[in-house]
């Protein structure tokens, strides 16, 4: 298990719960890498000392696998000692992949997740219905964090009923947008905050988003993240 140290480290620092590209040194962050995008090798992956990943098959980039064993490449890189979550990966209807595919690689997901007891990172565009089906049938232990949610309050309402983390991000640089009508009504202990592929955008530009919509201070608010990630990373 991750040395809980880290969380103390940074407990006065914003946590960026899924970003593409390391940021700055100033936070804790974790770097989604797909594994096409891997060469298999787990010991040439060169991570920060201030930076975690999360690895997994992404439903853009399922044609991109190689077709024989895409699952196995993943469990390659289970004993990193940087790795925090399975994914991101899910669901997406935007895409041309077929949705039986897609939900069989995302099930696979789900089971390795619940064998390594880590997170799941969850990107889902228009397949809500399909993913909390999932949810529902499934019997999983392991916390699920939907990431860069931004759609309407009632479907925030469904999914965190079931269980689920929301990682709010760009969006609520937006006053009107769901994902800020989202955070005025959800519970604070299942929220955590990302910048996901935003170049322009920092982390702490989030937060103070985040501080405005939700009228706390940025300390307070980045202490809360740090109990979440704490929570749901490091099992304590």
């Amino acid at each position: 298990m991750t040395d809980k140290t880290h969380s103390v480290a940074f407990r006065d620092q914003p946590i960026d719960i899924h970003c593409h590209r390391v940021g700055e040194t100033t936070h804790l962050q974790i770097l989604s890498l797909d594994t096409h995008e891997l060469a298999g090798e787990t010991d040439g992956l060169n991570i920060p000392s201030n930076c975690f990943i999360s690895i997994g098959i992404h439903p853009w980039f399922i044609e991109r696998q190689n077709p024989d064993h895409p699952i196995q490449k993943l469990e390659s890189y289970r004993d990193h000692p940087k790795l925090l979550a399975v994914g991101e990966c899910g669901l997406d209807k935007t895409v041309t992949t077929d949705l039986a595919r897609q939900i069989s690689l995302f099930e696979q997901q789900i089971t390795l997740a619940e064998q390594w007891r880590k997170p799941l990172m969850i990107h889902c565009v228009r397949a809500y219905n399909e993913l909390l089906q999932l949810k529902k049938k499934g019997c999983t232990s392991q916390p699920w964090i939907i990431h860069g949610f931004n759609n309407n309050p009632e479907l925030a309402k469904q999914l965190l009923k079931q269980g689920c983390y929301l990682s709010l991000g760009k969006a609520l640089l937006r006053e009107q947008s769901n994902a800020a009508k989202t955070l005025q009504r959800m519970p604070l202990d299942r929220l955590f905050l990302e910048t996901d592929a935003a170049a322009d955008i920092s982390i702490s530009a989030i937060y103070a988003a985040a501080a405005k919509i939700t009228g706390l201070a940025i300390a307070s608010l980045r202490r809360q993240i740090v109990r979440n990630f704490t929570h749901v990373f490091l099992n304590d």
